[in-house]
């Protein structure tokens, strides 16, 4: 009898502040024809309750992993009729929508980051608890080539290093995990995490190492961002989507890291600002905002869904309403 070959660990996912997401989108998915277009699609939970809850919607979920999209395709299949998935990558939404002929939208999500879909399998190379190839390509099909995280580490200078370790993971020893690499890595190529684990065990000072989660956490972040490209997509994606919906749709955006939050807080802050004289006493007609801010600031978790749901804790949720129609649009 052939021997088995060993199944891979099926992921899970919890969707972190469902209910609110769900409340935020709601009052825009309520009539016949709408449409919510999912940018992070990932294993379908927010798509599955927006389903399950808004029944007038239907949903377009992209995703640029394959495996996610397949793995939610077969859990919305109840949904069938009202859901379309599509392997692209989120800052596509403009040909998305053209493909599939729609002028405008209702509502657009980013649930930003990794997801469980990658962290959970081991050969992906996402996660530090265990020894892995070095990949990291939230679309690893070939079909879009790209580094890995192996070429990052195997190429780039100590200055680049330096640079996206800062930047991308928040990491104060950058400069010196930086130029261990470049040393490690004439003696032999990184190929697997636990080397490079092992490594940021031995740069790392203890005390820093017992604060901060896994010593290995900023550097593995710093290398999925720059490998996936995260923040170049992000800074298109954002205003694509909000020009793809119509007067009542909203866009809701979950992120996870300092710069992504920022770089949404600065879009919807610029798309809701008021751009008229501070002393005028009237605001011309015309003049008025295209988006209003729903929520007021970034909203976070409590307590109990982060104990339920660590993933959560560092979450910042926003959401923008178009009020006008966007230009070009009757």
């Amino acid at each position: 009898m052939p021997e088995r070959e060993p199944q891979r660990r099926r992921p899970s996912h919890v969707p972190v502040l469902l209910d609110r997401v769900v409340a935020l989108l709601a009052p825009a998915l309520d009539h016949d024809g709408a449409v919510l277009v999912d940018c992070t699609l990932g294993l379908g939970g927010h798509s599955e309750a927006v389903l399950g809850r808004c029944t007038l919607a239907r949903v377009v979920g992209i995703d640029r992993d394959p495996h996610a999209l397949a793995m939610a395709r077969e859990r919305l299949a109840p949904y069938a009729e009202r859901f379309t998935g599509v392997h692209a990558v989120y800052d596509e939404i403009p040909d998305v929508l053209t493909e599939l002929g729609l002028t405008s939208v209702d509502g657009v999500l980013f649930d930003l980051g990794v997801s469980s879909m990658q962290l959970d399998v081991r050969e992906r190379g996402f996660a530090y608890a265990e020894d892995a190839p070095l990949d990291m390509r939230m679309d690893d099909s070939g079909e879009s080539g790209g580094r890995t995280a192996a070429d990052v580490l195997n190429t780039y200078s100590a200055a680049d290093l330096t640079r996206i370790l800062k930047e991308y993971g928040e990491e104060r020893f950058a400069r010196k995990i930086a130029h261990a690499v470049v040393r490690e890595r004439e003696k032999e190529p990184f190929t697997t995490s636990a080397r490079l684990v092992e490594l940021l065990y031995a740069e790392i000072p203890a005390p820093a190492r017992r604060t901060g989660g896994h010593p290995a956490k900023r550097t593995f972040q710093a290398l999925r961002m720059e490998v996936n490209d995260e923040l170049a997509v992000l800074r298109r994606a954002i205003p694509a989507a909000i020009d793809a919906i119509g007067v009542g749709g909203r866009v809701v955006v979950e992120s996870y890291h300092s710069l992504e939050d920022r770089l949404v807080k600065r879009a919807f802050t610029a798309a809701t600002r008021l751009d008229v004289p501070d002393d005028l006493p009237f605001v011309p007609a015309g003049a008025e905002p295209a988006l209003r801010l729903v929520t007021r600031g970034a909203e976070v978790a409590d307590e109990h869904e982060i104990e339920q749901n660590p993933r959560a804790a560092s979450v910042r949720l926003r959401a923008v309403e178009r009020v006008t129609p966007s230009r070009g649009v009757a």
